[in-house]
């Protein structure tokens, strides 16, 4: 291992390899802020420029540095307008806009910095520790696991409903999961409730529904209530630093985010999606009662969770991307075309025939993770600046930016009408308090848990598999815990409440 980090540091500190970072980092960073315009757009844009640098070093360490990038900047736009256009980031607005709203832009974005890098720092390191090994425990999930694994992302639903609103988060997670349904179907290809129109047979598009569930609720809630655009002190922006006891706080956060992030990272089909949300959830199950509370209104372990994990898992997704040539998300998708079409062939051989660009990209990642920090952290006053512009001239922008983000994503016409129509059904259901991301994980979810759940019924012949399998009943398990754990914390406060009553 040694000697290819030797190998993998004389490779990526080369000028070319730096600037390469650098430019990737740039791109990424600008891409990830605006809303709509992720990561998996972008390096399809790139590819063709990627290809046409020759080496595939630098070719793979300038895509991987637009992932990283977009992923690290896709917190802004969740954290200053409430429109995360990445999936990754829509756990980090939870929090992260409720704290903007409070005045607190700067510090949230400081957070956001922070815990970003030390995610992405600690999954950095773990993979040049654990990527040989961590390829083999891989290998150990099959379909089977991965529907036990999107029931385990369903279960933080738990994580997302306030108090006596469980009710309300399971019928919009279900309302999720019917949504994914649109389209093909995981056993026949042939297009379900799609009412006839062509435009639907290949789905809802994920950016439509998150513009449509965050963004233009948000855009329409300033116009009807243009109270709301003056508080939460827009005008100023100030505590930039996080204090002593916040770091204190949210150290643990990040260290534990970090590396349960990168595990699920390194699950090929997970990603840093899931990633997000789990942590999300895992760190609100884990805080006290008092501290439950602060989630969903400017928490900063709510915010510096996602922010670690979705990192840290964008590190791990390299893991079987390189060593088993399986991506580990949507982006590495892409990447994986991109290392194909370099004429370089990623799996178990990989380590062993191009060692140089194995361990090149991994170096350059550390490297990577520090240009961002030194880049972003000046950068914050100047950005949280969006805050200050008066909101008759924000709403337009917002809107802006949502349509073009819907349109881009599924370059059809028909997603600004289902834009429009879902954004007024999104407001009516905020103001009838019903939690909105719940929703948005049943759908994200819902494809991957039916083909999963698709290819173990015919493998197994059944639903057998849920037993025969140790892991996929452990995680199935792990499901229902989490689903009942904040029940019974509830139950036993109002059994503690009602017995220090009766001794009163």
């Amino acid at each position: 291992m040694l000697e290819g980090i030797m190998i993998g540091l004389g490779t990526a500190f080369s000028l070319t390899n730096i600037l390469m970072v650098i430019g990737g980092c740039l791109i990424g960073t600008f891409i990830g802020m605006l809303p709509g315009l992720g990561p998996m757009s972008i390096i399809a844009i790139m590819i063709p420029v990627a290809i046409s640098i020759g080496d595939p070093s630098a070719a793979l360490i300038l895509l991987a540095g637009v992932y990283y990038g977009a992923i690290f900047g896709g917190s802004t736009s969740s954290i200053l307008i409430n429109a995360p256009g990445v999936a990754s980031t829509v756990a980090t607005s939870f929090d992260g806009y409720p704290m903007a709203r409070q005045g607190k832009a700067g510090k949230a974005l400081t957070i956001a910095a922070i815990s970003s890098f030390c995610g992405g720092t600690i999954g950095a390191i773990l993979l040049m520790i654990f990527a040989p090994m961590l390829a083999s425990v891989a290998l150990l999930f099959h379909s089977a696991e991965y529907f036990a694994l999107m029931v385990v992302g369903l279960s933080a639903i738990a994580a997302f409903a306030g108090t006596g609103q469980v009710a309300k988060a399971v019928l919009m997670t279900l309302l999720g999961l019917m949504m994914a349904t649109v389209g093909e179907g995981a056993l026949f290809n042939m297009p379900r409730f799609t009412m006839g129109i062509m435009d639907l047979q290949s789905g809802i598009g994920f950016i439509t529904l998150a513009m449509a569930m965050f963004a233009l609720p948000e855009a329409i809630y300033l116009v009807l209530d243009p109270s709301r655009s003056k508080t939460g002190g827009s005008n100023e922006i100030k505590d930039l630093r996080i204090t002593r006891g916040e770091a204190r706080s949210i150290a643990p956060v990040i260290g534990r985010q970090s590396i349960q992030g990168f595990l699920i990272g390194v699950l090929p089909g997970a990603g840093a999606t899931i990633a997000s949300f789990l942590g999300y959830a895992v760190e609100r199950n884990l805080a006290t009662k008092e501290e439950q509370k602060e989630f969903g209104k400017g928490s900063v372990k709510g915010l510096a969770a996602p922010e670690s994990a979705n990192n840290a898992a964008c590190t791990g997704s390299f893991v079987p991307l390189l060593t088993l040539g399986i991506p580990g998300s949507g982006t590495t998708a892409i990447l994986l075309g991109a290392l194909i079409a370099l004429n370089v062939t990623p799996g178990p051989r990989l380590m062993l025939d191009d060692p140089q660009i194995f361990w090149a990209v991994i170096v350059s990642m550390y490297l990577g993770n520090l240009i961002l920090l030194i880049l972003n952290l000046p950068l914050i006053p100047y950005i949280a600046k969006v805050l200050a512009v008066p909101r008759n001239f924000l709403i337009p922008f917002i809107l802006f930016f949502t349509m073009m983000g819907a349109y881009i994503g599924q370059n059809n016409a028909t997603e600004l009408l289902l834009l429009v129509g879902f954004g007024i059904c999104a407001t009516i259901l905020r103001f009838a308090d019903y939690p909105l991301a719940p929703l948005l994980i049943g759908f994200i979810l819902g494809g991957m848990l039916e083909n999963n759940f698709a290819r173990s019924m015919q493998l197994y012949d059944g639903i057998s598999f849920i037993w025969e399998r140790p892991m996929t009943l452990g995680l199935l398990v792990l499901a229902v815990v989490l689903v009942l754990l904040p029940s019974y914390r509830a139950r036993r406060a109002r059994a503690r409440a009602s017995g220090v009553a009766d001794g009163d």
